[in-house]
């Protein structure tokens, strides 16, 4: 079989290129993983020979060219079924592509507000009422979906679905947000697993300062 390699971006800064970095190591898939750094203010041109879009993360196989974090996480899980990157449960697996996608597509107060940066000493800042009410409905997500599921992870196993809110994990502890013990909890055993631990340690590692990427 042709090797995966999935091209990422500074892992300090880079939250969608952690999540599905986390989904494939988190899983037990074997891939390759391309760093190019972002280091420049519009980004960095390589990025531009590889990725129709410009953008990471990024996954070659082969011939085949995959883009967009859940499109690369799909394609992981169609093509190692036995991985477990999604529940095999349906009703499970359904509820972790929702909120996955939910996560794809909003709490974009947080993300503007709360810039993912693993090497900022953790410290509250002001906050806007879009990113309570986006920390309110995540915790309520994961809160009803451990619940569900008995823990630790959203799903009892690690999933997709517990990669795709990594970056959260990380926001939620960088910027000291007033969270729930429960959703404490949630955090620890994410920032526990090796694949976290992994990401993390290199992410603080990394030489490149992105100013507009600094709060």
């Amino acid at each position: 079989m042709e090797k995966l390699v999935l091209y990422i971006g500074n892992r300090n800064y880079s939250s969608w290129s952690m999540r599905a970095w986390m989904a494939l190591e988190g899983s037990g898939i074997p891939f390759e993983d391309v760093l190019i750094p972002f280091d420049f203010a519009a980004g960095n041109p390589e990025i531009k020979a590889i990725s129709p879009t410009g953008l990471v993360p990024f996954l070659r196989h082969g011939t085949v060219t995959v883009w967009e974090t859940l499109s690369i996480i799909e394609y992981a899980a169609e093509l190692f079924p036995d991985a477990g990157v999604w529940p095999k449960d349906r009703e499970a697996r359904s509820l972790a592509r929702s909120i996955s996608a939910e996560m794809h597509a909003g709490f974009r107060a947080l993300r503007g507000a709360c810039p993912m940066n693993m090497r900022r000493t953790p410290g509250k800042i002001d906050l806007p009422d879009g990113v309570v009410r986006d920390v309110a409905r995540i915790e309520a997500i994961w809160r009803d979906c451990l619940a569900k599921s008995g823990g630790p992870f959203l799903f009892g196993a690690f999933s997709a679905a517990d990669a795709m809110f990594a970056p959260v994990v990380s926001r939620f502890e960088t910027y000291a947000l007033d969270v729930s013990q429960k959703t404490q909890d949630y955090m620890a055993t994410m920032m526990a697993h090796p694949a976290w631990v992994k990401w993390r340690d290199m992410a603080l590692a990394e030489p490149w300062v992105v100013p507009e990427d600094e709060p």
